[in-house]
Parts: C-alpha cells; sequence; structure tokens
C-alpha cells in the first residue's frame, strides 16, 4: 500500500476519533452546566435570598459553582487543545519542519 494511501486512512480516522473527542467534550461541558443548574436551584431553594444591599453566604456559594463550573470548562478546553496538538504533530509529515 502507498504510502500516501496509508497516511491518507490515518488522517481519515484522525479526523474521525478528533470529532467523537470532540462531542464528548461537548457533552461533558453540558452535563456541566445542568449540574449547576441543578444545584442553582437547590440552593434557590433552600436558602431565600435576603435582597441585594447584602452578600449572602447564598450568592458566595452560587459565585463558588458558577467559578468551578468555568474552571472545568476550561480545563476540558485545554486538554482538548493539547490533543489536537498532539495528533496534529503525530500526524505531520517529517519534511515539514515541525
Amino acid at each position: 500500500m502507498p504510502e500516501t494511501e496509508v497516511r491518507g486512512g490515518a488522517v481519515d480516522q484522525a479526523a474521525e476519533l478528533s470529532e467523537e473527542v470532540f462531542a464528548s467534550v461537548e457533552s461533558g461541558q453540558r452535563a456541566a452546566i445542568g449540574a449547576v443548574r441543578k444545584f442553582v436551584d437547590t440552593v434557590d431553594e433552600k436558602l431565600p435570598s435576603l435582597g441585594d444591599e447584602h452578600p449572602s453566604r447564598r450568592q458566595d456559594i452560587i459565585d463558588a459553582a458558577l467559578e468551578m463550573a468555568d474552571q472545568l470548562v476550561h480545563t476540558e478546553y485545554d486538554f482538548l487543545r493539547k490533543v489536537a496538538h498532539s495528533a496534529g504533530k503525530a500526524l505531520g509529515r517529517p519534511d515539514d519542519g515541525k
């Protein structure tokens, strides 16, 4: 089998894997957002708001949950970026200079 066919097959497999990884990350992000929404709804139900004049523990808890979700999403994004970069390097031609 010629090298171009082997390389083409590897590229096709990498593209398919990339699509699966992107779909998995997107699913994870949606699940994280859903979990935060459920958490906020529970906090709203159990800890009533005291008004906007004074910051409350309730708001501190909600802010911390949102910050955690944001960090999780960024961590997933960084991981995906590194995977894509590594895959690109692995599929690059030796004479690319990369």
